[in-house]
């Protein structure tokens, strides 16, 4: 494997503000089907709120993790794959691959959706169900010109009315009561215990709190969507487009970076802060807001009712309870917000997974698998996830929530490796001008470590 050095060029004339809105819907919209509506209000359900501190805590380690992604980005106009690999060879695009294929090659997001999908329709849940359902997010990412566009534009208008609508709901049906229980839970106080409940399933907290944001190598393709967007130096990079409807674009695997000029560093610097004030308020302040909302009105309408624990049945018993508070209509909408906004994450996630593994075939041997080739690569990993999710729930392997856990176990420990790889390539690879700050060293090491401690105790509880 060769890579080219990187070229020289300008940093771009930041953008405004408003221009930058983007990329953080899609790593939202990541993190709603996983962490947001499954595992977080599931705890809740069952925990109370006594655990909610967990995930504003795992929301702001992805905060801090996705900025970094961004910053390598940003100032070299390549992907972070491209850069670790430079130091690693071939080690790092196999690892990358391997590490995103086997944790989210497990379809609990889509089962989940198919589940909530055939209580809306009243019908019996069967595994040809969700097959379709992955059928049909193949044929839209498939057929869409642009695969960027096409995932942010459906992600927008998913969370523009399906989030509000939750919330609404959520404020009518809460009790001044609720939102007291919550605000001592973002301090760990729960009903009888502090910080973790007694019962607690160890892997199902570790899943959650990897699942607090988009989670796993997903993160990752923040550095993806800068190049996709045009930011910073990301501005010299092509973008996908659709085997059958899109029009080819010239795109380059290695980047271009700039000389620390004065002006340089001073477009860098505002390019970064306007890049800090989208995400912190689209990612984090939204993501961590909509986490919430969720375990207050999963607290509010099934809190220690039976049939929580069984799978994702605590959904059915929230939207029957909206039906006898706010009527059937209600129940309704709501049941369908909830697949709607779960049908999307998995569509995000298979539109994420196979450009990551695109890009890391390429990277692994450029010689052999040309750039020219990516969107045939993106869509050959796209059609093997769904033939291979289709395989899974034809096994009889099709509870949600023991799919959703499975994979957001195995992505927990794919973040402990990769916040280690991304601190030390930010560190050694940046100008010293460039690298992140104590503060940001600080919250980046917190976090490797905590991944690190809880991947090593449940390996250790489950051997």
């Amino acid at each position: 494997m060769k890579l080219a050095p990187l070229k020289k060029g300008e940093m771009p004339e930041p953008l405004p503000l408003r221009k930058l809105i983007g990329p953080s819907f899609i790593l939202l919209g990541l993190g709603l089907g996983s962490g947001e509506l499954i595992l977080w209000p599931y705890l809740a359900s069952n925990f109370g709120l006594g655990i909610m501190w967990a995930a504003v805590l795992g929301i702001t380690f992805q905060f801090f993790l996705n900025m970094e992604i961004a910053r390598y980005t940003l100032i070299t106009g390549e992907s972070v794959f491209v850069g670790l690999a430079r130091k690693l060879a071939r080690v790092a695009p196999a690892w990358f691959i391997l590490s995103t294929l086997l944790p989210w090659i497990w379809p609990g997001i889509i089962a989940a959706s198919a589940t909530v999908l055939a209580s809306f329709l009243r019908i019996k849940y069967v595994p040809f169900l969700p097959m379709g359902m992955l059928f049909l997010i193949g044929i839209i990412l498939t057929l869409g010109p642009v695969l960027y566009k096409t995932q942010e534009t459906l992600q927008k208008l998913v969370i523009l009315v399906s989030v509000p609508f939750v919330f609404a709901l959520t404020f009518f049906l809460a009790s001044p009561t609720d939102w007291r229980v919550l605000a001592e839970g973002l301090v760990g106080k729960g009903r009888d215990y502090w910080f973790f409940p007694v019962g607690l399933p160890l892997a199902t907290f570790l899943g959650a709190f990897a699942y607090a944001g988009a989670g796993g190598n997903l993160n990752l393709a923040q550095s993806l969507y800068v190049k996709a967007k045009g930011y910073g130096m990301g501005k010299f990079s092509g973008q996908i487009t659709s085997i059958l409807t899109g029009k080819k674009e010239k795109m380059t695997l290695e980047g271009t970076t700039f000389e620390c000029t004065e002006n340089n560093l001073a477009n860098f610097k505002l390019w970064w802060q306007r890049m800090n004030i989208e995400h912190v308020i689209v990612f984090w302040g939204t993501g961590a807001l909509t986490m919430l909302i969720l375990g207050v009105l999963a607290y509010t309408t099934v809190y220690g009712n039976e049939g929580n624990e069984a799978g994702i049945g605590f959904v059915i018993n929230e939207a029957t309870f909206v039906a006898n508070r706010a009527g059937m209509v209600m129940g309704k909408l709501f049941l369908l917000s909830v697949m709607v906004m779960l049908f999307f994450t998995q569509f995000s996630v298979f539109g994420s997974t196979s450009r990551i593994m695109a890009e890391n075939l390429v990277i692994f041997s450029p010689q052999k698998f040309r750039i020219e080739k990516i969107p045939v690569f993106f869509y050959s990993f796209l059609w093997l996830q769904i033939l291979a999710g289709m395989i899974i729930f034809g096994l009889g392997f099709t509870e949600p929530l023991t799919l959703v856990i499975i994979s957001a176990v195995l992505n927990a420990f794919t973040m402990f490796v990769y916040s280690g790889l991304l601190l030390w390539l930010n560190l050694t690879s940046l100008d010293k001008r460039l690298r992140p700050g104590i503060l940001r060293v600080g919250v980046i090491t917190t976090t490797f470590l905590f991944y690190g401690f809880f991947c090593g105790f449940v390996i250790w509880q489950h051997a």
